[in-house]
C-alpha cells in the first residue's frame, strides 16, 4: 500500500468518527452496551465450536441451565401475559393487532396455545407489496422469490407466519436468552413451557437491564468476595469503590491473598476493569 492509500484510509477513518460531541450520559450508555455484549459473548463462548467446524443453526428452544446456576432466569423478567395471534386470524386483523400493541412481531398459537410461528410487519408488507405489484415469479424464478410469492398468497396468520418460531424456556438464564436474541436478531422472544405452550415473552430491554447490574450490586458482590478470601484481620484494610463497572481495590494484603482477590474480582460478571492499588504486607 502506497502513502496515498494510507492517507486515504486515514481520512476515511476520520470521517467515520462522530460529527458532534457526545451528549450527556452517552459515555455511560456506551459502557452499558459494552458490558451487555460482554455478558452475551461469555455465553456465546460456551457454545463455540472447535476450529474448522461450522456452527449449527440456533435451536428452536433455548435449553434450561443446570440447577443452581445462580444466574437470573427468564421467568423473573418475562412479561405475562403475552400478546399472541391465533393461527386462523385474517391478515387485516393481524395488522390492527400489531398496531394496537405497538410491536413489530407477535407469536402465532394454535388451538392448544402452542407456539407454531411468528408473524411480523415484514410478512404483511411482503404480502401487500406482491399484491400491489402484480409481479409473478417466472418458471425458473429464484427459489426464495417463489417462496415469498407463495407465502404472500396467504390470508391467515398460519399462511403468513415464519415457522418454526425461536422460543425460550422460562427456566433458561437471561444470558442464554440474550445470546439467542443476538443470534436470531430478535427484539422479543416468546417464552414457552416444555409442551410448547405460550407462557410469556421477554424483550431485549429487559435482558439488558437484568444483565447489567448497577455499581452498588457489583460492589456488594466484591465485598462478599473480600469476606470469603481475606482473613478477618485483613478485611477492614481493603477499600472498594465501583464506578461504571470499574472496580478499584486499595489497601494492604498478603501477597497470595492479594492475587486471589484480584483474580476473583475480575471474574465477577459486569466488572469492566479492576484497578489494583493493593500493596503487599
Amino acid at each position: 500500500m502506497n502513502q496515498h492509500e494510507n492517507f486515504s484510509t486515514g481520512a476515511e477513518a476520520r470521517r467515520s468518527l462522530p460529527s458532534r460531541p457526545w451528549s450527556p450520559g452517552e459515555g455511560t450508555r456506551q459502557d452499558m452496551l459494552v458490558r451487555y455484549l460482554g455478558a452475551v459473548a461469555a455465553v456465546a463462548a460456551e457454545h463455540a465450536q472447535p476450529a474448522g467446524r461450522p456452527s449449527p443453526p440456533p435451536a428452536q428452544t433455548s435449553p434450561e441451565p443446570a440447577t443452581g446456576s445462580g444466574m437470573p432466569l427468564v421467568r423473573d423478567v418475562m412479561d405475562v401475559p403475552a400478546a399472541c395471534l391465533h393461527d386462523d386470524l385474517p391478515y387485516r386483523e393481524i395488522a390492527r393487532l400489531l398496531a394496537r400493541e405497538h410491536i413489530g412481531a407477535l407469536p402465532v398459537v394454535d388451538a392448544q396455545d402452542r407456539v407454531v410461528g411468528v408473524v411480523s410487519e415484514s410478512d404483511l408488507l411482503a404480502k401487500v407489496a406482491f399484491e400491489a405489484s402484480g409481479r409473478r415469479p417466472g418458471p425458473v424464478g429464484r427459489l426464495r422469490e417463489r417462496r415469498l410469492h407463495d407465502k404472500a398468497q396467504g390470508e391467515t396468520a398460519a399462511d403468513l407466519m415464519t415457522s418454526p418460531a425461536i422460543t425460550v424456556l422460562p427456566g433458561a438464564t437471561v444470558a442464554e436468552a440474550a445470546w439467542l436474541a443476538a443470534l436470531s436478531r430478535l427484539k422479543r422472544i416468546p417464552v414457552t413451557d416444555h409442551e410448547g405452550r405460550l407462557v410469556g415473552a421477554v424483550g431485549r430491554d429487559a435482558l439488558l437491564q437484568t444483565l447489567i447490574r448497577d455499581d452498588a450490586g457489583i460492589q456488594a458482590e466484591v465485598e462478599d468476595r473480600i469476606r470469603a478470601v481475606c482473613a478477618p484481620g485483613d478485611r477492614t484494610s481493603v477499600t472498594v469503590t465501583v464506578h461504571h463497572g470499574i472496580v478499584e481495590l486499595s489497601g494492604r494484603l498478603p501477597v497470595a491473598t492479594k492475587a486471589r482477590l484480584v483474580a476473583e474480582t475480575e471474574a465477577i460478571a459486569d466488572v469492566v476493569e479492576v484497578q489494583n492499588l493493593l500493596t503487599a504486607v
